[in-house]
């Protein structure tokens, strides 16, 4: 029977204002202050998992406040590479300034996954770094149970690699702050040599009655890598 590891992706809490401007892999801090989202986060969970955020403090900040509401975490394995995408010269520019400048334009994101910002990197930019350290910790923490307390563009670009999506779908997947979404790795087998994906949920909100269900039940879909 293959290996199964467990990734528990959550969105960190909203950000403090920033006026309507594209913040990106700057370090705005995170408002943490609602116990209920953090109780219910916290029941949800698992205890005892390997703890991983970027270096961004609002990911740190998040982590702290679901370790406060009781869930039993270690220490975070810091992963810059699963910082938000860099907007480069775009970061600190309103966004509708910067989305009026783009053809074509994206309905969910400010740019396709294709286009490189200025001094900084495209959507597929940071497809390709957020796989190769999934991928990495996959073999570092095989059999576990991992949270990862990331970005809206590294969880979209994680379940992109779970499923195999060309970069410009994956950008179709909402994230929203707090949410929980559950892709599973099944490691290599003799069926599946290269091992297979899970998905069990995306954007789940735990304050809600909604995907409270067995595994058996819960899953979505069951894709060769």
């Amino acid at each position: 029977m293959s290996i199964r590891t467990r990734w528990w992706w959550v969105r960190h809490a909203p950000v403090t204002s920033t006026d309507g401007r594209i913040y990106g892999n700057t370090d705005p801090p995170a408002n943490v202050n609602d116990p209920p989202t953090y109780n219910a986060l916290a029941n949800f969970l698992p205890n005892d998992a390997v703890l991983v955020t970027s270096h961004l403090q609002r990911t740190l900040q998040t982590a702290a406040a679901i370790r406060s509401a009781g869930l039993t975490l270690p220490e975070a394995l810091v992963e810059k590479n699963l910082a938000e995408q860099n907007f480069g010269s775009w970061q600190g520019r309103k966004r509708e300034e910067v989305y009026a400048e783009q053809q074509p334009k994206h309905l969910f994101w400010l740019a396709n996954a294709y286009t490189k910002a200025p001094d900084g990197e495209s959507f597929e930019d940071l497809t390709k770094r957020v796989s190769n350290t999934i991928e990495k910790l996959n073999n570092l923490y095989s059999g576990k149970d991992i949270i990862s307390v990331g970005h809206g563009g590294v969880i979209r670009a994680a379940v992109g690699h779970a499923l195999n999506l060309d970069p410009e779908i994956a950008l179709g997947c909402q994230i929203d702050n707090c949410s929980v979404t559950r892709l599973d790795h099944f490691g290599p087998s003799e069926s599946n040599p290269d091992g297979v994906w899970a998905v069990f949920h995306i954007n789940h909100h735990t304050t809600s009655e909604s995907l409270l269900v067995p595994d058996h039940t819960a899953m979505l879909a069951l894709l060769k890598r």
